[in-house]
């Protein structure tokens, strides 16, 4: 039966898989092009979303796509009041470093992007016990957005330094929706060898045997 219709991939399509993946970057601001993305283009990257795993097939997720640079602007200025919150947590050497970082590409991009999680009245299979499952879905389709965009190469960049009632406000979402990832989507004229603050040593990279425990902590 078609349903049950199996598909194997070969050792080639792996491979580009694994570039993919290890190619996929946070892009900024100063990296956009302003190139407009076509409807065709936002239409896959959206589709790539609606591929993803969700705990019992609940499909919790909204997408607000916006492109007017007065609610760009908006979203900009909560940016801006929740860096300068967020700059005061770190040392006084880190201070300096989180100044001179690119930290958004709101008003750049050509297309942003709010991604909502949306809960169910009604209990939902698989997360009777875990409840938080439900956003984690909401990830999942956020980061298959990001690989196919990247497959395309368009950039991505996740802006997490906001006010999330406050972004709710200005694009007047309910009140039950929850905001789970900002996104900014554009052409780049630059991806990055290797993850920016990894570049610009803001951290290290993990190595496999510093995270992977057998059995048990």
């Amino acid at each position: 039966m078609e349903q049950y219709k199996q598909r194997f991939f070969n050792e080639e399509e792996q491979h580009l898989l694994e570039e993919i993946l290890l190619h996929r970057r946070d892009v900024r601001g100063n990296k956009f092009k302003s190139n407009a993305i076509s409807k065709e283009v936002v239409y896959k990257i959206i589709q790539a979303g609606l591929a993803a795993p969700s705990v019992g097939f609940s499909q919790p997720w909204e997408f607000v796509l916006i492109e007017e640079q007065e609610t760009k602007e908006a979203i900009k200025k909560s940016f801006n009041e929740e860096t300068e919150k967020a700059a005061i947590q770190f040392s006084k050497e880190k201070q300096k470093e989180y100044h001179q970082l690119k930290l958004e590409g709101i008003t750049e991009a050509p297309l942003n992007m709010a991604v909502f999680y949306k809960p169910k009245q009604e209990p939902v299979l698989g997360q009777t016990s875990m409840p938080n499952m439900g956003k984690y879905s909401v990830v999942c389709a956020i980061q298959n957005m990001w690989l196919m965009a990247r497959s395309l190469n368009i950039g991505m960049g996740w802006v997490s330094i906001l006010d999330p009632n406050k972004v709710k406000t200005i694009l007047n979402a309910p009140a039950e929706n929850e905001l789970i990832g900002y996104l900014c989507f554009g052409y780049t004229d630059l991806f990055y060898s290797k993850p920016e603050l990894e570049i610009k040593k803001w951290a290290c990279k993990k190595k496999q045997n510093e995270v992977v425990i057998k059995e048990k902590y």
